[in-house]
C-alpha cells in the first residue's frame, strides 16, 4: 500500500465559484494530500479540468469531440500547475507529466521517469489525461495506476461516497461502504466511468470513493476509517 493513486476532479478546485480555481481550496486539498505524504506513501495524482472547461464549454458547442476533448486537457495541465504550486508552498516536491508533449512546462510521461521521481519521494501529477480523446480522467487515473503497480485508487469527491439512493433528496439514504465492480457496472452508476471501472477490474487495483473535503478524510481511508465506500 506505500503508492497510490489520488484522482481529483477539477469541480473539487472551483470551491463555491461557478468556473475556475479557487486559491483556499487548492492550498486545502494540498494539506490534506501532504498529511499522507508524510506518511511516506509514494503518490500519484491525476486531476481533472472540468472547473476550467466548464467556463468555455458554451465557446466550444459546435466543435467536434476530438477537439473539445484536447481543450479540456488542456484545462487539466493548467490545475496541475496550480496544485503544483500549492503542493511546494508546504515543501512537498512534485513534478507534473502531461500526456501531451509540452515541454516548456512540463514533463512528457515516462513511465521509468514518473516511477524514479516517486522513488525519490516526489508526488507526480498526471496531466492531460491519457492524452487520446474519448477518454475521461477517470480512465487515466485507472490506466496510470495499472501501469505504475499503485495498490489503490482515491476518487477524491466532494460526497463521501457511493449511496443508495440521492443523498440530498433522501435524508436517510444509505452509505454502501462496500460494493463490487460488477454492480458498478452492472447498475451504471456514475462514480466512475464505465471504462475506468473495467480497467481497474482486470487489474484489481480497489477504488475508494471519498469526500477531500472532511478533515483528514485521505488518512482515514489509509487506515480503513471514516467514511468512504470501496469498489472491489
Amino acid at each position: 500500500m506505500r503508492r497510490i493513486l489520488i484522482k481529483i476532479s477539477g469541480e473539487s478546485l472551483m470551491g463555491k465559484s461557478s468556473y475556475g480555481i479557487d486559491v483556499k481550496t487548492i492550498n486545502k486539498i494540498s494539506n490534506e494530500i501532504k498529511k499522507v505524504y508524510n506518511k511516506n506513501y509514494q503518490i500519484c495524482i491525476i486531476i481533472g479540468g472540468g472547473n476550467i472547461f466548464r467556463g468555455i464549454k458554451g465557446a466550444s458547442e459546435g466543435i467536434d469531440r476530438s477537439t473539445s476533448d484536447y481543450m479540456g486537457m488542456l484545462a487539466t495541465i493548467m490545475n496541475a500547475l496550480s496544485l503544483q504550486s500549492s503542493l511546494e508552498k508546504i515543501d512537498v516536491p512534485t513534478r507534473v507529466q502531461s500526456a501531451i508533449s509540452m515541454s516548456q512546462i512540463a514533463e512528457s510521461y515516462i513511465r521509468r521517469r514518473a516511477i524514479r521521481h516517486l522513488e525519490k519521494k516526489r508526488i507526480v501529477i498526471f496531466a492531460a489525461g491519457t492524452g487520446n480523446p474519448f477518454f475521461s480522467t477517470d480512465t487515466a487515473a485507472s490506466l496510470r495506476a495499472s501501469e505504475l503497480d499503485c495498490s489503490l485508487i482515491i476518487k477524491a469527491t466532494k460526497v463521501n461516497g457511493i449511496y443508495d439512493s440521492d443523498p440530498e433528496k433522501n435524508p436517510k439514504a444509505k452509505l454502501l461502504k462496500k460494493i463490487s465492480y460488477n454492480d458498478v457496472i452492472n447498475k451504471n452508476l456514475k462514480v466512475m466511468d464505465l471504462t475506468a471501472i473495467s480497467l481497474a477490474k482486470e487489474t484489481n487495483i480497489p477504488i475508494y470513493i471519498t469526500n477531500i473535503f472532511k478533515k483528514d478524510s485521505l488518512i482515514s481511508v489509509l487506515n480503513n476509517k471514516g467514511r468512504y465506500s470501496k469498489i472491489s
